[in-house]
C-alpha cells in the first residue's frame, strides 16, 4: 500500500474572518468548508477546481493550551510559524500587479529562477507564500 495524495494542509492564522478576506477575496481561493467542529471553527479553502484543501487554523484549543497558543501566535507574526504555501499560475506578473494594487506585502517581486518564474509575499499574519510558473 502506498500513499496516493495529500488532500489537506494547515496554516496558522490569527483571525479566521480576516483570513477569509485575504485568501478568498484577495488571492481568489474558494471556501471548501466552514463549520464548527467541536470547540473549533473548521475553515478550509482551496484553489477553484482543486481537491486539496488548506485548513486556516487559529492557534488555541483543542490543539493548544493558552500559553502554547500565545507562543504560536508570536511565531506566526514574525513569519516563523513554520507554515508556508505555494501556488502556481500562468501569469506571475499579472498576479503581482493585482496583489500590489490590493496592498499585499510582497517579499520578492517576480524573479526568473532555474525552475521558472515566481514571487514571494506574506499573508496578513506573516505566513510566507510563493506564487509561480514552473518550467515544464
Amino acid at each position: 500500500m502506498t500513499l496516493t495524495a495529500n488532500n489537506l494542509s494547515s496554516i496558522y492564522v490569527l483571525d479566521q474572518d480576516q483570513a477569509l478576506d485575504f485568501y478568498v477575496g484577495v488571492l481568489g481561493l474558494e471556501v471548501s468548508a466552514d463549520m464548527m467542529f467541536g470547540s473549533m471553527r473548521w475553515l478550509t479553502v482551496r484553489v477553484p477546481g482543486d481537491r486539496k484543501e488548506i485548513l486556516l487554523e487559529k492557534p488555541g484549543p483543542p490543539a493548544h493550551d493558552p500559553a502554547t497558543a500565545d507562543e504560536v501566535r508570536a511565531l506566526v507574526t514574525k513569519g516563523a510559524g513554520g507554515g508556508w504555501l505555494a501556488f502556481t499560475t500562468d501569469d506571475v506578473d499579472g498576479v503581482h500587479e493585482r496583489l500590489v494594487s490590493a496592498g499585499v506585502q510582497i517579499t520578492q517581486p517576480p524573479t526568473d529562477m532555474g525552475y521558472g518564474r515566481d514571487m514571494g509575499l506574506r499573508d496578513p499574519f506573516g505566513n510566507n507564500i510563493r506564487i509561480g510558473t514552473l518550467r515544464g
